[in-house]
């Protein structure tokens, strides 16, 4: 016996990821539906790679009594309007925006790190996916801070384009090809030229100089993994189309050294250590497209403070950053609370 599954945002970049993912891994499904805007409807999407097209009805009129799970991916304005519709149905609604991440009864999981706090659940029938940049940065830090516990992280992120959905992507793709053939080059999506730059500026700016972005980070950490971390981010947008990556410091409260360092993360789930100190040896965004891994590479001792560790974390942003944490919590709900399948 399966579930009853809806994707909310289908049509998006993170919602047709999320069917792949949901086709690819086998969750047990008796029955899907895929749902989107008025726009969308009628819009006929592929499941996985299975030949099975699904029709795109109109979220506005649809009724979640009888539905199991409902995976959201469509902005925090559709979540804050139709999340609690689904959960006031009997829908456990596991939503990838930001809306509820910070809400005290809406539980913030990565399945890896902390999924006992999912048990919590049923306050709101609502579970949040954090932020991409934010999920694969404590799936890295989790069994180091269990080891030798974390005091401080700073961390610097390199986020691809697709982290601001298809409109990045396209905007990457134009640009890129005005400058080759010398036209014009217009941003719309991004505040500044993203082909051929980097920009330092994701969401919205903050009183104290952050962006929502750095924010987001500094505060889903704490609420995941453990509100003493200090953590301080700078969240940069790079011309990738696929495939976040961090640069990350972290200063431990106990010794621990790199070769320590290592052998923990090659054992800890959800992680995979390539760290091979020659070319090549290390992962990088395109590399990880595809993927469900959070890759790490140049784990080293960082010599300007005491018990410091330095590490290159890479993940495809759509999968584990996005659509594949989703699946996970769906998975993660059914062993420990739905039963079926």
């Amino acid at each position: 016996m399966g579930y009853k599954v809806a994707i909310v945002g289908a049509t998006g970049n993170v919602g047709r990821e999320m069917m792949q993912v949901l086709a690819e891994r086998e969750f047990p499904i008796d029955e899907v539906v895929a749902l989107a805007s008025s726009r969308s409807q009628g819009t006929e999407i592929e499941f996985g790679d299975s030949g099975k097209m699904l029709k795109c009805k109109n979220l506005e009129h649809f009724d979640f009594t009888g539905w199991d799970i409902a995976l959201f991916s469509a902005g925090g304005a559709i979540a804050k309007e139709y999340a609690p519709k689904a959960a006031a149905a009997g829908c456990v609604v596991i939503d990838n925006s930001s809306h509820y991440r910070m809400d005290p009864d809406v539980p913030l999981i990565v399945p890896e790190v902390n999924p006992d706090a999912i048990d919590g659940y049923a306050a709101k029938n609502i579970i949040a996916n954090p932020n991409c940049s934010t999920a694969q940065l404590v799936v890295a830090l989790k069994p180091l801070h269990d080891a030798a516990g974390i005091k401080r992280v700073v961390v610097s992120t390199y986020q691809s384009v697709s982290g601001a959905g298809k409109e990045g992507m396209d905007e990457l793709f134009q640009q890129s090809r005005a400058i080759f053939v010398g036209d014009p080059v217009e941003p719309s999506k991004f505040t500044k030229q993203i082909a051929f730059n980097v920009i330092p500026h994701i969401d919205v700016f903050l009183d104290d100089g952050s962006t929502k972005e750095e924010w987001k980070m500094v505060v889903e950490t704490k609420k995941i993994l453990d509100p003493k971390i200090k953590l301080t981010a700078t969240c940069v947008r790079v011309p990738v189309f696929v495939g976040h990556s961090e640069a990350v410091t972290i200063e431990f409260e106990r010794e621990i050294t790199a070769e320590q360092a290592q052998d923990i993360l090659r054992e800890a789930p959800g992680i995979m250590l390539v760290d091979k100190r020659e070319d090549e040896g290390y992962i990088t965004p395109v590399e990880s497209v595809g993927d469900g891994a959070t890759y790490i590479s140049r784990v080293r001792e960082d010599p300007t403070v005491e018990n410091g560790i330095n590490l290159w974390c890479v993940s495809d942003n759509l999968r584990k950053g996005a659509a594949l944490n989703a699946v996970q919590i769906a998975e993660l709900l059914g062993r420990r609370h739905l039963k079926k399948g």
